[in-house]
């Protein structure tokens, strides 16, 4: 794949919706742009931690292992219900919303299965990290640029209600996960 196709790949995949999107737009929403730009971190951090190992070696595993591959769906999904559930639950508040933290933002990532199509099918099967380093620095950057783009949604939303994300729109948020998790579920069986 050429590098413009690869950039263009993924900058489709990591703009779609998504939980780790989510999260970051209920963040934005919640504390601004400047105070929840640090949320990138947890996510590309998260995402390089999980496509590296399956870039360089989990491809043939995990079709060896397809038991493994639909485990780690239904832990995927268990994580988003336990989101959509907060989310659900959780109501609107004035004082600091503790619903998205950098350690919540993390772990979506890692069980995202976003990452697992990026790690076995968009990075190259290079079988070298120093071969797969640029590809992965490519990664981090729209990594980076989705997540912002996504944390400014939500922080003009947030700017807009003026008193963080109504129930109604967090609500749908967590309806949203809800309809991702069962995805995963049906996906894994």
């Amino acid at each position: 794949m050429s590098p413009l196709a690869f950039a263009a790949t993924l900058a489709a995949l990591l703009i779609s919706p998504g939980p780790t999107n989510t999260l970051l737009a209920l963040g934005g929403a919640a504390h601004g742009l400047w105070r929840s730009s640090g949320l990138t971190i947890a996510a590309v951090t998260a995402y390089l931690l999980v496509v590296t190992p399956l870039a360089l070696f989990g491809g043939n595993y995990l079709q060896d292992h397809a038991l493994l591959a639909g485990a780690v769906k239904v832990v995927a999904a268990s994580w988003v219900i336990y989101l959509a559930v907060r989310l659900w639950q959780t109501p609107p508040t004035t004082g600091p919303d503790r619903t998205v933290t950098p350690a919540r933002i993390f772990i979506t990532t890692l069980l995202n299965p976003k990452g697992l199509i990026i790690g076995l099918a968009i990075l190259p099967a290079t079988g070298s990290l120093a071969a797969l380093l640029p590809w992965l620095a490519g990664l981090a950057g729209i990594i980076v640029v989705a997540s912002l783009l996504w944390i400014a949604a939500g922080a003009t939303l947030g700017r807009l209600t003026e008193s963080g994300l109504p129930q109604p729109l967090r609500r749908g948020a967590a309806g949203y996960l809800g309809i991702v998790a069962l995805g995963l579920v049906a996906s894994a069986l």
